[in-house]
């Protein structure tokens, strides 16, 4: 039993309208959903994706007006964006005339990958899949070619200062399966080990759509949250086995959120042991079950529990156009 690849990955943006051109604009992802964070009704919670919100490609912030990151270890300190290798000159390129510094094209384990940061320090990769995970929907108002679109997330990257809780926790509890290590590149003498999910002899099991990368850093600070940092990751899970994986967590001891519906899927949280959040969500009912697909995200939009409050929330809630 294993979740069947990344889901969702959420982070924090304190400069919410600059975020909005950059995703859209820069990045030529769709806003699928404008929405506000259910547990803190102040802050937009903004959703991009491809153009249907394919599970597996959504990118998503909450706008908390907070000071920058602090960075260290206990967090997650890459999040990977899949594109087809042929298209990452064409990224280089167009990072650059947008003004955003990246890195020279190369490999990192074992793919061709192109590493920045946006405006905030939100940490980046364009990863060569090689076509691996589920095919994603082309906006067709994107200023970005459908061919070079991206193609969803993965790998994701996080850092812990010790590995073997998180190993037990991830291999036990969730049915990932350590494959193989690499360097990490900023800190060569640091490792990272890479879990797949999915079963292994699936279609979907492995490709970097399915990978969580756990780097060890015994020697870094903990991480404080703050503008830049990622929130949580969230993996994938049969909408028919959700129930499944609230009994799996408890019987396994492990203190979670319980049960959570988000309206547009269905959650789990829980801290792994080296005090990462995770997230197991369902695929379903998806983004269109509140939104015609045609409009997604054009509009600010609320799960019926919050709808009776709709013109304070509004209100409190700053234009993105």
């Amino acid at each position: 039993m294993s979740p069947h690849g990344i889901h969702h990955l959420t982070a924090v943006s304190a400069a919410i309208r600059d975020n909005y051109r950059f995703y859209t604009e820069t990045m030529g992802m769709r806003l699928v959903k404008r929405s506000v964070n259910q547990d803190d009704v102040s802050a937009y919670h903004l959703f991009y994706s491809d153009a249907v919100g394919t599970p597996g490609h959504d990118l998503t912030f909450f706008d908390w007006p907070v000071p920058p990151e602090q960075r260290g270890t206990r967090s997650v300190i890459r999040s990977g964006l899949r594109v087809p290798a042929a298209s990452l000159d064409y990224w280089a390129g167009r990072l650059s005339e947008a003004g955003i510094e990246a890195e020279p094209v190369r490999e990192i384990d074992g793919r061709p990958t192109l590493r920045f940061e946006d405006a905030e320090g939100q940490r980046l990769a364009l990863i060569a899949d090689g076509g691996a995970g589920d095919p994603p929907t082309p906006w067709d108002r994107s200023p970005v070619p459908d061919e070079h679109q991206i193609r969803g997330l993965g790998p994701i990257t996080m850092s812990v200062p010790d590995l073997e809780n998180t190993d037990l926790a991830l291999r036990t509890v969730l049915g990932m399966r350590p494959v193989r290590t690499y360097p990490l590149p900023d800190r060569p003498s640091d490792t990272v080990h890479v879990y797949e999910m999915g079963a292994p002899d699936d279609a979907g099991g492995g490709g970097p759509h399915a990978e969580l990368h756990v780097a060890v850093q015994p020697g870094l600070p903990v991480a404080r949250q703050g503008a830049g940092a990622v929130h949580h990751v969230a993996f994938r899970v049969p909408d028919d086995a959700y129930e499944d994986w609230a009994e799996r967590l408890q019987r396994f001891g492990v203190p979670s959120s319980g049960p959570v519906d988000r309206y547009y899927f269905r959650s789990l949280y829980f801290r792994e042991p080296g005090g990462v959040l995770f997230e197991l969500a369902t695929d379903g009912p998806g983004f269109a079950v509140d939104e015609d697909a045609a409009t997604l995200g054009e509009t600010v939009v609320l799960p019926p529990f919050l709808e009776q409050r709709r013109a304070q929330i509004v209100a409190g809630l700053k234009p993105l156009d």
